[in-house]
């Protein structure tokens, strides 16, 4: 049951890994705090969040995680962020950032966010609470 409900949030996971720590001269150059970089950070991420509460609270093998699915979903989240963001400074021609960090984690947030609005304000908002 756990990997049936967490399957798109694992390949996603893994999408965001390849892109993030694809090779510097493969990466647009943008300057802008508000540039396509930034924003996209934002939507990846806010879309792992999402994927990420919603299956830790569909799923059943794990009753614990269920429970706290938007706290794990968040905490799991920026933890990948953090951590992708730091293997960039690994990468030859790339370098962590913390525009980068701090539009990941917005990203977290938005998903978050996302997430109550759909399931606290629907008609199936009760196997999410």
């Amino acid at each position: 049951m756990f990997l049936r409900f967490n399957f798109f949030t694992i390949i996603w996971a893994v999408v965001i890994l390849l892109l993030i720590l694809m090779p510097g001269q493969q990466m647009p150059q943008t300057g802008n705090l508000f540039s396509f970089d930034k924003i996209a950070h934002l939507g990846v991420f806010s879309v792992l969040s999402f994927l990420m509460i919603h299956g830790l609270a569909k799923q059943s093998a794990m009753p614990g995680w269920r429970k706290h699915s938007k706290a794990y979903g968040v905490l799991i989240s920026a933890t990948y962020a953090g951590l992708l963001e730091f293997g960039q400074s690994l990468i030859p021609e790339r370098n962590a950032d913390y525009y980068d960090m701090a539009f990941n984690l917005s990203g977290v947030f938005l998903g978050f966010l996302i997430f109550l609005l759909i399931y606290k304000f629907s008609i199936v908002s009760s196997q999410f609470k």
